[in-house]
């Protein structure tokens, strides 16, 4: 019996050619953005799941709260909290310490082999990998990171180090790695890599006790309880019974004996527990981090594309169920039962899906070809996963049970007396079809409407912020990364290099870009008659160079900073630390990192950081140990590429053992609304798939409700109608249906812009032309679909159609 359902499921789809191909093209879309959307998140929730005891394993977070100033969390801990969390709280089976590095060269001294700078680098304690626990391949894990100068590293870097070699054969190797200081570090043992997805990137770990001078330790920031910095992590792994809860509890009476309080009583540093699976989410090693917000986005995405394609397929086939009544009544009259009949639809509509599904793979390569940048870093799908199996068994059943079973049940109910004579719907009667078909309708245009609105306003709000002025010259700077904690000598080599050339007008050195994501605050006392004012300020570490390389407009004062007891202010700080003028700021001293300091000048205020923000007030600070940047400003009508190479041609002559790479400013000013351009980008490509399946799906409800009105249109036509009157007649109902579907968009999508404009400082009005503009052009299209089919039809010979009336 079942082969026969399939048999005659085969048939009719082959027997109805055009419906079958809305059908299969429809849900195709729909399966396929759900597979990749299955894929992707389940991905990102894979990472470091596969660690024993992972429910129990957390990172020790810093919240640090500035009242107004605002609150800043930090998944760095201060040093001292790492040395007494295991005596001072209980309830900890194991603690485990890091310090990553940054930009670390490294070689190898007895052949003077370089091996570049690495951010795989990281200082580790004994407990980190009793915490997270590896394979050892030589060396013995209970004392291979006790002594000072001891160096584990994994399989990959054996490969890399000494290639050829075996794990025993590099015991005893000697490394060297240049961060501050040079560290001369013994090999004491190999690790195989994690073949799981992992966030911890780090392949070379040298021992936490390499650490031990007065002058290293305050050198990384791990004297003091107050200095807190994201390099400094610590991981814990909590006793069976104990809550994280329990431990963010104990933290308090631990925050109240080593720091300060403030004047009110409270303290504003505190510490919070992160569970590892929470990691992959924020602020992690690998620059991998992915957004729950933008996960949920995809997810919810991909559900209105395939609820989009149900409700096609729902419309449709209810639509074309009274072209089957009299196959429905001839079967119940030869005995079909009612049961019989549900599956034999079902059957149709499962080779439908199960069509669908196969086609949605082939759809499923080229999205990922299209959306590879958006998509993580070597992400691949396992198509004969036990997830991914798990889903070609379940989802065409899921989806044809979804899909199939209302017109099932809509067919299968037809009284076979009636159904044989083709009397469906009797007159005056509330038909449920007619009900259910409009209103699948104006939900499916609801939805294309609502995403038309979301991309061209994001489009809009986003060409705007990127048009503004930032109060700067971005054009024609190029900048690139110095070495970590590089020679003060060797910066000024290389900038004064780059001055004698002849493709560049100027040169600076400081610790960040003119505008950035990066932020250094701190605070400032400024006098105020026998008082001080206290203020929270952003803080820029330049050289004297700088406000002239950006383009920065000087309003008062010098802008030669060349002294650490000399700094520049903006407007804003003028303006929040109440001069009179920006001239009396000029020469003012005030308190600054405990102390007195000279504002020799003001500086216009400009746009340090994306535009979601207010400009803050800024200090500028001389400390040419702490550059990390160079900037350099070209020349007009300099020949960019050209430019490049000879920069970085330069950089290598300076820096030989060193990767020179060369980015434009503004591109680097572009990047602040990366995210965004992904959501407008993700939301236009949702956007032409609802536009496609509820233009398909249009074009056969269309196609097949004025089939069914033919003949009126016929008498119309002999009685005298025009063709207009005709278009006009059959149109108007559409028009309502997209009115409608206009009047439910706009509350929903109205809901999340306003939201999302209301997270930048500089944003534009509500643009409510677009959502008119929106909504008029999905009736364009509606109108356009509509129009074809009653012109066809209207241009029938009225004498064939009712010749036999």
């Amino acid at each position: 019996m079942l082969k026969n359902y399939f048999k005659i499921a085969w048939r009719n789809i082959l027997r109805n050619k055009m419906r079958s191909f809305i059908h299969i093209l429809g849900l195709s879309i729909g399966v396929a953005i759900c597979f990749l959307i299955f894929n992707v998140v389940s991905h990102s929730y894979s990472f470091d799941r596969f660690h024993a005891d992972k429910e129990r394993i957390y990172r020790i977070n810093t919240l640090t709260d500035w009242g107004d100033g605002g609150s800043f969390p930090n998944s760095g801990t201060p040093g001292p909290l790492g040395e007494v969390i295991q005596d001072e709280i209980s309830g900890l089976e194991e603690k485990g310490r890091l310090y990553t590095m940054y930009e670390t060269l490294v070689a190898l001294p007895n052949t003077n082999k370089v091996f570049g700078r690495s951010n795989e680098v990281t200082f580790a304690d004994p407990g980190f990998f009793k915490i997270f626990p590896r394979e050892w391949l030589a060396g013995n894990p209970e004392t291979a990171l006790i002594q000072p100068e001891s160096l584990v590293i994994s399989e990959e870097s054996l490969h890399k180090y000494f290639p050829g070699s075996d794990p025993s054969d590099v015991l005893g190797q000697e490394l060297m790695f240049v961060d501050s200081d040079s560290i001369y570090a013994k090999v004491t043992g190999v690790v195989a890599g994690y073949t799981e997805n992992t966030d911890f990137i780090f392949n070379d770990f040298i021992s936490y006790s390499t650490i031990s001078t007065e002058e290293q330790i305050e050198w990384y920031g791990l004297h003091d309880w107050t200095s807190v910095n994201s390099s400094s992590q610590l991981f814990v792994k909590l006793a069976q019974g104990v809550s994280p809860e329990t431990l963010d509890e104990a933290f308090k009476p631990l925050v109240a004996k080593n720091m300060e309080a403030e004047d009110n009583g409270e303290y504003n540093t505190s510490f919070f527990t992160e569970p590892l699976s929470e990691m992959h989410f924020k602020p992690n090693y690998g620059s991998n981090s992915v957004s729950k917000v933008f996960l949920k986005g995809l997810i919810f995405i991909g559900l209105i594309i395939l609820v989009l394609a149900v409700l096609n397929f729902v419309n449709l086939e209810t639509a074309q169920a009274i072209g089957r009544s009299k196959e429905v009544g001839i079967r119940k009259t030869i005995g079909g039962t009612r049961f019989q009949l549900i599956t034999q639809f079902l059957a149709e509509t499962f080779l439908i899906v199960l069509f669908s599904t196969i086609l949605a793979m082939a759809f499923v390569e080229g999205i990922k070809l299209l959306f590879a940048a958006y998509l993580p870093k070597n992400f691949t799908i396992e198509y004969f996963s036990p997830y991914n199996i798990l889903f070609y068994a379940g989802f065409p059943v899921l989806i044809s049970m979804i899909s199939g079973i209302y017109p099932a049940l809509i067919l299968s109910n037809y009284d076979p007396q009636r159904a044989l004579k083709g009397e469906m719907i009797r007159d005056g009667k509330f038909s449920l079809g007619v009900f259910l078909r409009k209103n699948l309708t104006v939900m499916q245009m609801s939805s294309s409407i609502a995403f038309i609105i979301l991309v061209m306003v994001l489009n809009y709000q986003l060409n705007y912020v990127t048009s503004q002025p930032l109060g700067f010259d971005k054009e024609a700077v190029m900048f690139a990364s110095l070495p970590f904690m590089s020679d003060p000598d060797k910066m000024l080599q290389l900038q004064d290099r780059f001055n004698q050339d002849a493709m560049v007008k100027s040169a600076s050195l400081s610790g960040s870009l003119a505008s950035s994501t990066s932020l250094w605050t701190s605070d400032v006392k400024i006098p105020v008659d026998t008082t001080e004012k206290e203020m929270y300020i952003q803080v820029m570490n330049v050289d004297s160079a700088f406000v002239r390389v950006n383009g920065i407009p000087l309003l008062a004062g010098s802008d030669g900073i060349d002294r650490p007891d000399e700094i520049l202010v903006n407007e804003q700080f003028v303006k929040e630390a109440g001069f009179a003028s920006i001239e009396e700021a000029v020469g003012i001293e005030v308190t600054y990192s405990q102390e007195q300091v000279r504002i020799i000048g003001v500086v216009a205020d400009f746009h340090s950081r994306t535009l979601r923000e207010e400009i803050r007030p800024l200090l500028f600070t001389y400390n040419p140990a702490y550059f990390r940047s160079v900037n350099v400003k070209l020349n007009s009508d300099q020949n960019l590429a050209a430019a490049k190479e000879r920069l970085e041609q330069i950089y290598l002559e300076v820096y030989p053992y060193e990767t020179a790479s060369f980015n434009f400013l503004d591109t680097q000013i572009d990047r602040f609304y990366q995210e965004d351009v992904k959501i407008k980008n993700v939301l236009g490509f949702a956007c032409g798939l609802a536009i496609l399946i509820s233009c398909l799906g249009l074009f056969g409800l269309s196609s097949f409700t004025i089939a069914q009105r033919t003949k009126e249109i016929s008498i119309r036509k002999v009685l005298g109608a025009t063709l207009q009157q005709i278009l006009f007649l059959i149109s108007r109902e559409y028009m309502i249906l997209v009115g409608v579907s206009f009047l439910i968009a706009i509350f929903p999508a109205y809901y999340f812009l306003n939201d999302w404009l209301n997270g930048f400082n500089t944003r534009v009005d509500m643009p409510y032309l677009i959502f008119a503009a929106a909504g008029l052009g999905v009736m364009a299209i509606c109108l356009l679909i509509v129009g074809i089919h009653s012109y066809v039809a209207s241009q029938t010979n009225p004498a064939k159609v009712l010749k036999n009336e």
